[in-house]
């Protein structure tokens, strides 16, 4: 038993309540699923009670610890996603998932298969997919689809399930990490659930391209040139810069949306942890955009960090052969996987990178996020929905 009292008028009974779930929730986390013996030094909570200063208090305490409590267990479901081998977390058992949380949630749910993706043109997503055995998913989750008189914002998450590099094969050492690949896409699967729970007054899409990227006798090599459902070629050098591809043609696929804003959330340079370490995310695209994100980020912890993208990073990725390449060298790397994706975006459509390669998955427990799977992103765009109607 926790009890928790509150006497900081700054804050707020409501926030402190809300914190206090929250808190207590994410602290206690620990993946027992496929544990035989439960030796985890992480005791699950069994009950909290929270002492308030005075009985008018009480009248949003309910509601103020169910908001915390959501946010918590939709946290808790992008680690487990996260935690669970790629045996397990296959692009259709994520795909499974997402279906099952928009039964019990009220979301739309629909989910493009190969077929369908390749009707459609999404030849990047489907060139990473050639070389796996599973076949690639894109799961598209909605909140309030009817409503059109609500503001729209999509999220578009990165879903490899597993990253060998492909023919551009990665060091055995640490490989096993690449499981956490699909961070991006199980940050908008949880973030979906609790906009959905919270019934927050937007209309949010989420659209999570889901993948292996494996080598085999099938599989896209580099010097390979791909069309993109937007249209444009791509030259790749790298089948380990994959990540890009697939969000390219969900990034596209977003405007059939009509959205207001789009932010994409990814797992997807190493340069990243260069620039930033392990307290950060790499933010890139519409400084207004930027602004509601940081403020999402001071709030939550989950704290973003500009970069720049400047159109002569462009030049990195030109292409004798295409109209793009698909990587751009080792210099500001994250920059230029940024500035790819940023050549897929609609037309006019605000838009934002979130790069959060090293910190979907980490190896250093912290006093409320263990070792393993932190579900970043999910409370940071949560957080910034909640309060998209003061910013405007």
């Amino acid at each position: 038993m926790l009890v928790f009292g509150h006497e900081r008028e700054e804050i707020g009974i409501e926030r402190a309540a809300e914190a206090i779930a929250e808190g207590a929730a994410l602290g206690s986390y620990a993946f027992r699923e496929l544990k035989t013996e439960d030796n985890d030094i992480r005791p699950a909570i069994e009950r909290l009670v929270v002492v308030v200063p005075d009985a008018p208090a009480l009248v949003h305490l309910d509601t103020c610890l169910r908001a915390g409590s959501i946010i918590a267990e939709s946290t808790a479901l992008a680690r487990d996603l996260v935690n669970r081998p790629a045996n397990i977390a296959t692009p259709s058992h994520i795909a499974t998932a997402a279906q099952e949380i928009a039964a019990g949630t009220g979301l739309a749910c629909r989910i493009l298969d190969k077929t369908t993706m390749a009707s459609m043109g999404m030849h990047l997503l489907l060139s990473v997919n050639q070389g796996g055995n599973e076949p690639a998913q894109l799961v598209i989750l909605e909140h309030n689809a009817d409503r059109a008189d609500l503001p729209c914002v999509a999220l578009v998450g990165k879903g490899i399930t597993f990253d060998t590099g492909g023919i551009s094969l990665k060091p055995s050492q640490g490989m096993e990490a690449m499981k956490g690949d699909m961070g991006g896409a199980a940050a908008v699967i949880g973030a979906m659930r609790a906009v959905a729970l919270l019934d927050l007054p937007l209309r949010v899409v989420a659209l999570a391209p889901l993948t292996e990227n494996m080598p085999d006798a099938q599989a896209t090599r580099p010097g390979d040139v791909v069309r993109s459902l937007k249209g444009l070629t791509v030259e790749v050098i790298s089948t380990d810069a994959e990540g890009r591809m697939i969000l390219a043609d969900a990034l596209t696929y977003a405007g059939e949306f009509k959205p207001d804003a789009i932010f994409d959330i990814a797992t997807l340079t190493g340069s990243r942890i260069v620039a930033l370490g392990d307290h950060a995310a790499a933010v890139m695209g519409d400084e207004g955009l930027i602004r509601r994100l940081t403020a999402a980020g001071e709030a939550t912890a989950e704290r973003v960090w500009p970069l720049p993208l400047f159109e002569a990073y462009g030049e990195q990725l030109k292409s004798d052969v295409a109209d793009l390449k698909n990587v751009g060298g080792h210099a500001a790397g994250s920059i230029t996987g940024g500035f790819f994706l940023s050549r897929f975006v609609p037309d006019d459509t605000p838009w934002v990178h979130i790069d959060i390669a090293g910190l979907a998955l980490i190896d250093k427990a912290t006093p409320y996020v263990p070792k393993g799977g932190t579900g970043f992103g999910v409370r940071l765009f949560v957080e910034m929905l909640r309060h998209w109607g003061d910013q405007e």
